[in-house]
This record gives structure tokens, C-alpha cells and sequence, in this order.
């Protein structure tokens, strides 16, 4: 659940940059630079809060507002971009040192009925020793705890999320966030906006002893890795992965079966992973998407993606 200024729902604070510096909190849009007087009458639901709350206070440019994080979630990220800030001495990340790196955030959420705290940090540069940043892949990697790698996905997932929602598709009116579900809300168009996912495939072909390996050609190209795609409106997944495979390198599949899927918050895929088995073809690459293709004996394999991701537990099968 999505809303402002209440301890007791999903709480989400943010500095909308975007909207001419201005700080939102609950239904009220506040100017960030307030006359003497106004800030005198600001609301006391605004100055008092519970003490279960730490106050942090965030200056961007010349304007500074009060974030909360609540001091007895027990799941606690701090994001940035494609990374999580950890404690160099592997301890899990309490809301008091979120409450510290707060004050680098562009954006703080917490969502109480899960017990997460979730700070966006664009600077690392000037970080405690204390902390240390990896990259998510690697979090995932290490994390033998499926629940603690789903928080951490949702955590990447809301902060993106959050950057990116600002005004609605359809009016471009400003939006509001939901106080009952984790939306935000054109109060214009009286519509909800809720998180996406954008559903992909990513499949393991083998033929007898062999594996079907690809190289990108436009990104991630220093290693080989299974065929991967978005699944297109009016497809099933299915269908998705028999048409990627067409027309990435040129041959047919049969006997396509799901295997598992991951969370892949870069900014937001649900990746379905597959195998299939070779039918019929010659590979002929599409130049534009792929630079290389070729069959792979399991006992010879090259540079393949590391452990975090589902590609990696395909080619491993480890799924």
C-alpha cells in the first residue's frame, strides 16, 4: 500500500525534482522555500511524528525537508542505479545507518506492513568506511534466502519505479501517490498507476550434447549467453520464445518447457526462463541484435554470465 505522511501504510517520501523543487507530503504539495510566516503555520501533523520514526534531514540545492524511515523495519536497502550499498562487515543494514546514508538520498520509501526501508542514493563517492557498494547482481548471487532476494528486487524495482512516474500518460496532470495500494493517482483522470513488469523470455536450446550459446551485439558483449526477448502483446510465453529464436539465429524448436523465473529489476523484466530442443535450421544471426551464435559442448564452454542471474542457472542447470 502507497501513501504520504502515514506511519501505518506503505510511506513514501520523495523530492520531486521535477515539479520545480517542491517537497511532497501526504495530499499538500509544500514549496520547499516557504515564507517565515508560512512555515510558522505549517500543520503540526507535519512537525510531530511518532517516535518510532527517525527524522533525516535532505538538502538538495537550497532546500531541505524531513525524511522518515521507520526505525523498526527489519529490512533495510539502500539502492543506487544498478547497485546496493552493504556494511563492509557483512551485518545486515539497520534503519539508523539508512537514517546516515539519508542524507545523500533523492528519495526515501518504507513500506511498514513488510518491514522495508528503501533509501535512493545517487553519490558514492563519499561513503563511510563502513560501507561498501556491489553490484545487485552480486547481492543476488550471494543471498541464499529467496524472500531477502525478492525485498531486494522490490527495492530497486519501487526506488525506479518512483523516478520514473511523475505525471500521467494520458492528461499531464501531477500525480498523487494511492493511500490504500502502491499506486500513484491522476486525480484528473481518477486512474491508478501501479508498478510494471515487462514479462520476458530467456531460453537454453540444446541439441544432443550441445547448447546454443549467443553474444550480444549491442550490449553485454564480452560474454555468451542463452537467447532472451520481451514477449509481445497477444503472445504467450510460449510463443514468445519459439518466435525470439526464429529470428535471432534462424532455426525452429520443439518441446519447450518452463523452468523457473527471476525477478530482473534493470528496471523492470520478469524474465521466464525455458529450455527447448532443436528442430530444424541452419544459424543465420540477426546482425543487428547478434554479433555471434554458435553450439557449445558443456565441458568447453566460454565466458558465460556469473552467478545472480537465471542465465546462469540455466547453462548450469542448475533449474
Amino acid at each position: 500500500m502507497l501513501t504520504l505522511g502515514r506511519p501505518n501504510k506503505f510511506a513514501l517520501f520523495s523530492l520531486n525534482r521535477d515539479f520545480g523543487h517542491h517537497a511532497v507530503c501526504q495530499s499538500v504539495t509544500v514549496p520547499a522555500r516557504l515564507p517565515s510566516s508560512a512555515q510558522q503555520s505549517t500543520p503540526d501533523k507535519f512537525k510531530n511524528h511518532s517516535k518510532q520514526f527517525i527524522e533525516a534531514a535532505i538538502k538538495s540545492n537550497s532546500m531541505s525537508v524531513k525524511k522518515k524511515i521507520d526505525i523498526n523495519g527489519e529490512h533495510n536497502y539502500a539502492i543506487s542505479g544498478k547497485n546496493i550499498i552493504v556494511r563492509s562487515d557483512r551485518q545486515k543494514m539497520s534503519a539508523q545507518d539508512l537514517s546516515e546514508l539519508a542524507e545523500k538520498a533523492k528519495a526515501v520509501l518504507n513500506e511498514t506492513e513488510k518491514g522495508i526501508n528503501i533509501v535512493e542514493i545517487e553519490d558514492t563517492e563519499k561513503l563511510q568506511p563502513k560501507y561498501e557498494v556491489k553490484t545487485l547482481r552480486q547481492a543476488f548471487a550471494d543471498s541464499k534466502d529467496e524472500e531477502e532476494t525478492f525485498r531486494m528486487s522490490r527495492a530497486r524495482a519501487l526506488a525506479t519505479w518512483n523516478a520514473r512516474t511523475k505525471y500521467c500518460c494520458q492528461c499531464g496532470t501531477e500525480l498523487t501517490d494511492a493511500e490504500e495500494l502502491t499506486a500513484k493517482v491522476c486525480k484528473t483522470c481518477n486512474r491508478s498507476i501501479f508498478p510494471q513488469i515487462e514479462p520476458c523470455m530467456i531460453v537454453l536450446v540444446n541439441k544432443g550434447d550441445k547448447i546454443l550459446l549467443a553474444r550480444h551485439a549491442q550490449r553485454n558483449t564480452v560474454f555468451y549467453s542463452c537467447l532472451a526477448g520481451f514477449i509481445e502483446a497477444g503472445e504467450s510465453a510460449e510463443h514468445a520464445v519459439a518466435r525470439e529464436i526464429e529470428e535471432e539465429v534462424g532455426i525452429k524448436v520443439k518441446n519447450i518447457k518452463y523452468r523457473g523465473s527471476q525477478s530482473w529489476p534493470f528496471p523492470d523484466q520478469l524474465m521466464l526462463a525455458f529450455t527447448a530442443e532443436y528442430e530444424s535450421g541452419e544459424i543465420k544471426k540477426q546482425e543487428d541484435e547478434i554479433a555471434d551464435a554458435q553450439w557449445f559442448d558443456r565441458s568447453d564452454l566460454p565466458t558465460t554470465p556469473n552467478p545472480g542471474s537465471i542465465a546462469y542457472k540455466l547453462i548450469h542447470q542448475e533449474i
